[in-house]
């Protein structure tokens, strides 16, 4: 990636640095944004991440960004919308306000900044990487996860539709995230009992780091995926089993015994 210009969106913690750190080892320029600077950046040798405040739910904001970036080193290669998230909330009572945040944060800001980063992509010879960073929970249903689910299931069309009408000149993928562990994976998943008894369910037997979704985003920006566009490669150690398995077992088991 020597040469190559990144911004990373929530580059500043979680996955989000991982992601950063990983552009940063191959060699590229990364350039990370969220609401508040951090105490420390994302560094590889003498080069570091550079800082740039955004709000990806506005849409000024992130015009501004991309035009720092790209006016600073003169292109934009890759983008990997990676803000995101929401805590659990019941679905009947959260506020209208609230919804309206997740959505723009995990849904409508990854369409602003890339359509903030387009110019500067579809004028490089080589054009660029759009990388968006979903999840599971926009794939299958869950309970407190409406509004999140909703935009990230969002998220997957809007990539696919991107790919189509941008192409050839900028690729855009999507990386469908499974269960993570984070700096607060007891807020998503409970105990360590629980993130133990989770782990045991998957085929990997243990939950995602930063470190897997990372070596993703670099390799779907590298040259190695340059026939890959609208995809979406599912990074989830083999998947969540399903629930009726489990029941059927506990019934067989039981009328067995």
């Amino acid at each position: 990636m020597d040469g190559r210009v990144v911004i990373v969106t929530g580059g500043t913690k979680g996955i989000g640095r991982h992601i950063a750190q990983a552009f940063l080892d191959a060699g590229a320029e990364v350039a990370v944004c969220a609401r508040s600077e951090p105490e420390t950046l994302p560094e590889s040798g003498s080069r570091k991440a550079s800082f740039h405040a955004c709000d990806v739910r506005d849409a000024t904001s992130c015009r501004n960004l991309a035009d720092g970036v790209g006016n600073a080193h003169g292109r934009i290669d890759v983008l990997v919308n990676n803000a995101g998230g929401s805590p659990p909330v019941d679905a009947a009572t959260v506020s209208p306000r609230f919804s309206e945040a997740i959505i723009a944060l995990n849904l409508t800001g990854p369409l602003h900044l890339s359509q903030a980063v387009h110019r500067w992509m579809a004028g490089l010879p080589e054009g660029g990487s759009i990388i968006n960073i979903a999840s599971v929970a926009g794939q299958r249903p869950a309970p407190q996860t409406a509004a999140y689910g909703a935009a990230k299931a969002g998220l997957l069309n809007l990539t696919g539709s991107l790919a189509q009408e941008w192409g050839p000149k900028i690729r855009v993928n999507a990386i469908i995230a499974g269960l993570m562990q984070t700096e607060q994976t007891e807020l998503s998943y409970g105990s360590q009992a629980a993130q133990d008894e989770l782990s045991a369910a998957l085929p990997a037997k243990r939950m995602g780091r930063g470190e897997d979704i990372a070596a993703a985003a670099l390799y779907l920006a590298s040259p190695m995926a340059a026939f890959v566009s609208g995809a979406s490669l599912e990074v989830h150690g083999g998947g969540e089993t399903p629930l009726f398995l489990d029941i059927m077992k506990r019934h067989v088991q039981q009328a067995e015994g």
